[in-house]
């Protein structure tokens, strides 16, 4: 019988080292290596002559060789070249330190080529091609796989792997859609899905067989958001808050007027409070919308209730953030506030610890520190999580575990359209800050192409001589296989070597340890760095009111609301700000979907339109979205999949004993996995 849970390591072509890189990944058993999907595909299957071809096109050529490879040293490096022709045009094809080619050509003898052409000065060339001998088909003649950042794992090993993989497992896979929801919706069996979304014959095989799998991903999701709410963990007794103490009280101390939507969120989530149910709401609202005022009154009223309060961040930083931000507001009023993080020294956390578990301190403000197990509350009643997808619904569980079914206020930045959130977020209440304080200026935000940089340089330069700082955001951390992107450590070089090296420029990214990206973080805080190289990992709300700049490179890179999030990082402060969006690509949606980022800062608007055009740019969108991580569902994308799944899940989860029917055994199997992923038990 199949195991899907067996380790990777016993793949055929997988071995000592490469389990290593197959583990940075995240893929540690056989099911997720099969579950790693192509995030695009490149069709190798059909020739075109040479006189065809584009400039700048990548295609498959049909060649025959008119040269023995050249090599050429320049130092220690090599470059191999040979002539080609077909029946309209000659070329060359070049490649780099690749020796072992000489021996790859015979004079006269036909090949297959794959790669990017340019046409220079009446010339044709092809640069690093892959290759086969006529008639073989290992790297051409077919339509090729092209997975997510593979780290040392090249595309060729990892789609040997996945053949060997796929070979493992077709005709034995478990089917988990029930007979008659195949029928109806019209969807592949899961072996011919899982075999043709790695390996399609044609590119409508691939659209065939994301169709079944991203289905059967939304319905699960679906049926186990819906079975949560119908669990009785979201109907027990929770914390009855006195009504005797409001949340009006803290509003009046506030130095601002709360905005009206700040006023009416308020007024759903002490509603919630007072009642016996325990609480479990999302706050959305988009960037600078004022969610941690909110979070700070109803702080308030359950410390003054009686009961300890946890505010947990994704960083140290921000968590940092979030306790200047409490003391300076509630010090006053006697309310204890503390940090926990992971740089403290173990004398403070032992005190920490201590006077939290004797209930000497009303609330505790830290990072995942918070989750662990010595961490003990005398009298836990409200936990906060801020950017909540950074969380999940594991880590709220293991919190809330930390008191009696106190009351849980998540909080997201991301801003989605309600319909799409009330689907995404089945297991919560809903509430929206849908307007921006009056005082906030907005964000100038200009497109760009890439002949601009000079004129870009030189207005990075004036602010910075104004004693402003900047951010400049990257899609990658380091040059992958088939991606020519410019690097954040790369671009941070030419930043310090070539175009700034007046000033201090530094950079950050996602595979730094957290305690350095805290670091780099702080000193630009502290305005001990003027630019900031990056990527996405800025993301998350921290305020540096001096940063007045954010320039993101290859914007048509990302998705519409990653953009407004990562322009919500400047804008903080009483300085203009400005969002520089540099892309390339003369494509009809993506002039469009800058122009939707220039015309406006409305995170709704923004978010709506992602839907709308369903732009490429998306292609990572939920995870860098911060909407539930999905394997393959990009929620922009399939918006028409997610309602049927949604209407089918509220269908079965209707009926009475729903996921218990016989029909439906096969969904409570994988209902309850994915339940037990999200430490939520089982039906």
């Amino acid at each position: 019988m199949l195991d899907l849970k067996k380790d990777v390591k016993y793949v055929k072509g997988v071995g000592p080292n490469r389990v290593i890189l197959l583990n940075k990944l995240g893929i540690y058993t056989l099911g997720d290596l099969i579950t790693y999907y192509p995030r695009t595909y490149e069709d190798r299957s059909k020739p075109k002559t040479l006189f065809e071809c584009m400039d700048g096109e990548e295609a498959l050529i049909d060649v025959i060789a008119t040269s023995k490879i050249i090599e050429t040293r320049f130092g220690k490096k090599t470059m191999q070249k040979i002539m080609l022709r077909d029946s309209t045009a000659q070329a060359e094809a070049v490649w780099f330190n690749q020796s072992y080619l000489k021996s790859k050509f015979t004079i006269g003898k036909r090949y297959r080529m794959y790669g990017k052409l340019e046409k220079k000065f009446g010339r044709i060339q092809i640069a690093n091609p892959v290759f086969d001998e006529y008639g073989m088909t290992t790297n051409t003649g077919k339509i090729i796989p092209i997975y997510p950042l593979t780290y040392s794992l090249s595309q060729n090993i990892i789609r040997k792997i996945m053949e060997n993989a796929i070979k493992e497992v077709y005709g034995n896979l478990e089917e988990t859609l029930p007979e008659y929801i195949l029928k109806r919706e019209n969807l592949l069996n899961i072996n011919e899905a899982t075999k043709l979304i790695h390996f399609p014959k044609e590119l409508k095989n691939f659209e065939i067989a994301r169709k079944r799998l991203v289905f059967e991903e939304l319905l699960i999701t679906q049926l186990a958001l819906l079975a949560l709410k119908q669990n009785e963990i979201l109907k027990i007794k929770g914390i009855e808050f006195s009504s005797k103490y409001k949340i009006n009280e803290m509003v009046q101390r506030f130095p601002f007027e709360l905005t009206n939507a700040q006023k009416r969120v308020l007024q759903e989530i002490e509603k919630d409070m007072e009642t016996s149910k325990m609480m479990n709401r999302l706050l959305q609202g988009d960037v600078g919308s004022g969610k941690t005022a909110v979070a700070m009154c109803c702080a308030y009223k359950a410390v003054k209730c009686g009961y300890q309060v946890a505010i947990m961040a994704p960083t140290a930083i921000l968590a940092t953030q979030h306790m200047e931000n409490f003391q300076k507001m509630l010090q006053e009023l006697q309310i204890k506030c503390e940090l926990l993080i992971s740089g403290i020294t173990k004398k403070k956390k032992t005190d920490i610890l201590e006077r939290l578990k004797n209930g000497d301190i009303d609330i505790l403000i830290g990072t995942h520190a918070i989750l662990e197990d010595n961490v003990e509350f005398k009298n836990l009643g409200l936990v906060v999580t801020d950017e909540q997808h950074r969380f999940g619904v594991r880590q709220r569980n293991k919190i809330v575990k930390k008191g009696q079914n106190p009351d849980v206020l998540v909080m997201s930045a991301t801003p989605i359209p309600r319909t799409l959130a009330l689907i995404l977020y089945g297991d919560l209440d809903i509430s929206i800050i849908d307007e921006l304080p009056p005082n906030r200026k907005k964000i100038e935000t200009f497109a760009v192409t890439k002949n601009m940089q000079e004129r870009i340089d030189r207005f990075i330069e004036k602010q910075i001589n104004q004693g402003r700082q900047a951010y400049i955001v990257c899609p990658l951390v380091e040059e992958s296989e088939e991606n020519d992107l410019k690097s954040v450590i790369e671009l941070c070089e030419k930043y310090q070597k070539e175009i700034f090296p007046q000033y201090r420029v530094s950079y950050l990214h996602g595979k730094m340890k957290q305690k350095d990206k805290d670091d780099i973080m702080l000193k630009f805080k502290n305005h001990e760095i003027d630019i900031l190289i990056s990527t996405t990992v800025i993301e998350v709300g921290v305020d540096v009111p001096n940063a007045n700049i954010m320039v993101i490179e290859d914007a048509q890179r990302f998705g519409l609301a990653q953009l407004h999030q990562l322009r919500g990082r400047v804008g903080r402060g009483e300085y203009q700000s400005y969002c520089i969006l540099k892309y390339e690509g003369k494509g009809e949606n993506i002039r469009k979907r800058m122009k939707v980022m220039c015309d406006t800062n409305d995170g709704f608007i923004i978010s709506g339109k992602d839907l709308e055009l369903r732009g490429s740019g998306d292609f990572f969108g939920t995870m860098q979205h911060g909407l539930p991580e999905f394997k393959i569902a990009n929620l922009f994308e399939d918006m028409g999949i997610l309602k049927q799944a949604q209407a089918i899940a509220q269908n079965i989860m209707g009926k009475e004993n729903g996921l218990f029917l016989q029909e439906n055994l096969k969904l409570k199997k994988v209902v309850n996995e994915k339940l037990n992923q999200l430490g939520s038990g089982t039906l």
